[in-house]
């Protein structure tokens, strides 16, 4: 992120100002979107494809018309210029100029109106975590119009209350379903790839309930476990998160146990751990008001959500 800064500090904003200086304070100016350095998240692994510096400029429809073309050239002249930018064809799509309204739109995978700023609830309601993640990730470095940051932040603000009850909701009943329910299902028939797959989509459901109830987006799977440890502020959560990644589905505790819907086999730490998991989300409920009481089986509040 530093590196792009320093970029557009002392490369792209003298361009622009040479050449483009009745459009200088038109022109937002960032990193933000697809890729892990506009998460902050690169290291040397991330060098191996679609990684350089460069920033993003972001124009209005009226202004993508008239400088668009122009302003292209200009900025890949630019980074051609610039020793070791690593540009490939990819990059190129995620970097340089491009309209506010596509920079969204191509995202959110949705025809944004970023002229109006807002989403219909149907909108809200098909768009997905990671994508949302990924429109609002990196930073501004310059956006005098102010479209491009109203729009951000509008998304920053979270869904609307109903879109948002109904993502929780569903979250608890998947929960529930995988790990609370369907894992023990399985490890007593037997079944462990069917339990393990019960495992990790409960793992993954918990995390997403956690960032849902933070009024945070998920990012892509792969950085998902990394933000969460960053906005776990205490490390219990994520603690719980982690240890049960790490464990693997084990017959030894179900030898001889019969399956009892009402009964958790908490022989199995995998079990114990669901319980635990369940009440701190329980907790997180209580605490926002969507709950009067803390009950670690998530599937007995999932109506009171949307009710």
């Amino acid at each position: 992120m530093e590196s792009n800064r320093r970029f557009y500090e002392e490369q792209a904003a003298p361009m622009i100002r040479e050449k483009f200086p009745g459009y200088e304070r038109r022109i937002a100016v960032g990193i933000a979107g697809e890729g892990s350095d506009c998460f902050g998240y690169d290291d040397e692994i991330s060098r191996d494809h679609d990684f350089g510096t460069g920033v993003c400029l972001w124009l209005s429809d009226e202004d993508m018309a008239a400088i668009g073309d122009e302003l292209s050239q200009a900025y890949d002249e630019l980074v051609a210029q610039k020793e070791r930018s690593f540009y490939t064809d990819r990059l190129r799509e995620r970097r340089g100029v491009m309209s506010i309204h596509d920079f969204y739109s191509n995202i959110l995978c949705i025809d944004c109106d970023t002229d109006k700023g807002s989403l219909t609830e149907d909108q809200w309601r098909n768009l997905d975590h990671a994508c949302l993640a990924t429109a609002v990730n990196g930073e501004v470095f310059r956006d005098d119009l102010g479209i491009f940051t109203r729009f951000r932040n509008y998304l920053l603000d979270y869904y609307p209350d109903r879109v948002w009850r109904i993502r929780i909701a569903e979250k608890m009943h998947e929960y529930s379903s995988a790990l609370q329910v369907n894992y023990q299902r399985c490890m007593t028939r037997g079944d462990l790839v069917a339990a393990e797959i019960c495992r990790i989509n409960g793992m993954m459901a918990a995390m997403e309930l956690f960032f849902l109830l933070r009024r945070k987006y998920m990012p892509y799977y792969k950085w998902a476990y990394r933000m969460l440890t960053e906005i776990d502020r205490d490390g219990a959560f994520s603690a719980r998160i982690e240890e049960l990644a790490n464990l693997k589905a084990d017959m030894g505790p179900w030898e001889g146990t019969k399956y009892h819907p009402n009964r958790p086999n908490l022989k199995d730490r995998v079990v114990g751990l669901a319980e635990d998991i369940g009440y701190d989300i329980s907790e997180m409920l209580k605490d926002r008001g969507f709950t009067e009481r803390i009950n670690p089986y998530l599937e007995a509040d999932v109506n009171t959500l949307i009710s």
